[in-house]
């Protein structure tokens, strides 16, 4: 581990100040950063701890939640006001880790958690994440958790957050400040895709922090969070699906679809939603949404398995949901 200094933020305002100095980077839980850092991938000169500003979870005055970015995973799933309004999100944190990591990880760091591509945390292979221009050794080596969706020749990384999934159906807004002021940026538009800068992987600007997550109010319908994975305990998704669903009268009238496990970021799939909108809530339905979503999928040597798989969750899921507004 390279050596570094220690700063302690005691408000945002401080966190910025200490921000600013050259190799600075904040550190949260640190269940991923410390991780980095042994392994010699994050080399940062200056670690700006602030864990103990933006602890808070708020009402907003429409019915939404504000998550403070300090708020530690096990608060976010465990508050009433999320297991209430928003149990999906609740579903996704505690499908998400252990019980220990969830206590460390915070809201906050969870958004800026990099991949678990083997060939990223190897330092004897190439990876254009880990050293831009070496090259991607996923893409004609084992790959078999990697993207489907949204890649690149550059990189075939997957984002490896389930809350993150979850918030991309839910509209959340993700609240910055930094040297040039405050800003919102939409869940959905804060992680981008690999194209030929796979190591640029938020629009996070130097020096940015997070210091919140808003959840608008709740819509109506049902939801649910669904993770396959290759055992039942700590393990990251081959495929998960956020879902939310109103049927009204056998016609879908409310339907919001993120996926995980398929792509750099949290996919919103918009075109299963725009196919599913105002038509009937039927099986049939849902597999030409799911098809319709996964239409642009390319598979790998090891993954091509996960494109029918997302299919098939989707729909499976859906139909969940339809049976439980039926039984109601």
């Amino acid at each position: 581990m390279n050596p570094f200094t220690y700063e302690r933020a005691s408000d945002p305002k401080s966190a910025l100040t200490l921000g600013a100095q050259s190799g600075a980077k904040y550190l949260g839980g640190g269940t991923n950063l410390v991780d980095l850092m042994r392994e010699t991938i994050e080399h940062p000169a200056v670690l700006i701890d602030v864990t103990g500003i933006s602890r808070e979870i708020d009402d907003t005055h429409d019915g939404g939640l504000r998550l403070g970015a300090g708020v530690k995973n096990t608060a976010a799933a465990a508050d009433r006001r999320v297991r209430e309004r928003f149990p999906i999100l609740s579903q996704a944190i505690l499908a998400g880790a252990s019980a220990q990591i969830r206590n460390m990880a915070t809201v906050g760091g969870n958004l800026l958690q990099r991949t678990r591509c083997g060939y990223f945390y190897d330092d004897a292979a190439h990876c254009n994440k880990r050293a831009p221009g070496t090259g991607c050794d996923a893409i004609d080596g084992f790959n078999r958790m990697h993207a489907i969706l949204g890649a690149s020749s550059e990189c075939v990384a997957t984002h490896p957050s389930d809350m993150a999934v979850a918030l991309a159906a839910l509209d959340a807004l993700v609240s910055v400040e930094g040297p040039n002021g405050a800003r919102d940026i939409p869940l959905v538009d804060f992680h981008v895709l690999p194209g030929a800068t796979p190591q640029v992987e938020t629009v996070l600007q130097p020096g940015e922090l997070i210091t919140a997550v808003t959840l608008p109010p709740p819509v109506s319908g049902r939801s649910i969070y669904r993770k396959v994975r290759d055992r039942a305990s700590y393990a990251f998704a081959l495929i998960s699906v956020a879902a939310i669903l109103e049927v009204q009268d056998g016609t879908v009238k409310e339907v919001r679809i993120a996926l995980g496990g398929v792509a750099h970021k949290p996919w919103r799939a918009n075109a299963a939603e725009a196919a599913l909108r105002g038509g009937p809530a039927t099986e049939a339905a849902f597999r030409v949404a799911a098809q319709t979503e996964l239409a642009s999928a390319r598979g790998l040597s090891d993954n091509a398995f996960k494109i029918e798989l997302a299919q098939r969750v989707i729909v499976d899921t859906l139909l969940k949901l339809t049976a439980l507004q039926e039984i109601r």
